[in-house]
């Protein structure tokens, strides 16, 4: 399951919507719906993420939110160490074979430490 499949999913639940409905009154089917929020689809369009926030009327810091979670949202993501260090390299490749290893509360640390650094560089 993906950051933003999950959220869908949180949405649709605490509004008793089921996911046929909400595939019918966004234009999709309801495989797709179900295979992006179990995860198994690529990340979604920007317009279908801004379908999604016309359709749960989701405003402000929610949607921005939401947006961000679809951007982080690649089932199966790639990363470019071209022009990095050898250490930088060495981590994307150790995350790749072992992450499946790692349990929520070490995924969640990394998270947390990445963010905080990306903040401090902006």
């Amino acid at each position: 399951m993906t950051p933003f499949g999950r959220r869908v999913r949180e949405l649709r639940s605490d509004r008793n919507i089921t996911q046929k409905q909400m595939a019918a009154d966004l234009g999709v089917s309801a495989a797709y719906l179900s295979a992006l929020e179990k995860g198994n689809r690529g990340a979604p369009s920007w317009q279908f993420v801004q379908k999604v926030i016309t359709y749960f009327n989701i405003i402000w810091d929610d949607a921005e939110e939401l947006q961000a979670l679809a951007r982080t949202s690649h089932p199966k993501a790639i990363v470019d160490t071209t022009g990095l260090s050898p250490e930088a390299t060495e981590l994307a490749n150790l995350l790749a074979a072992r992450i499946g290893e790692l349990t929520q509360q070490d995924i969640l640390a990394v998270i947390h430490e990445v963010r905080v650094r990306a903040n401090r560089n902006k």
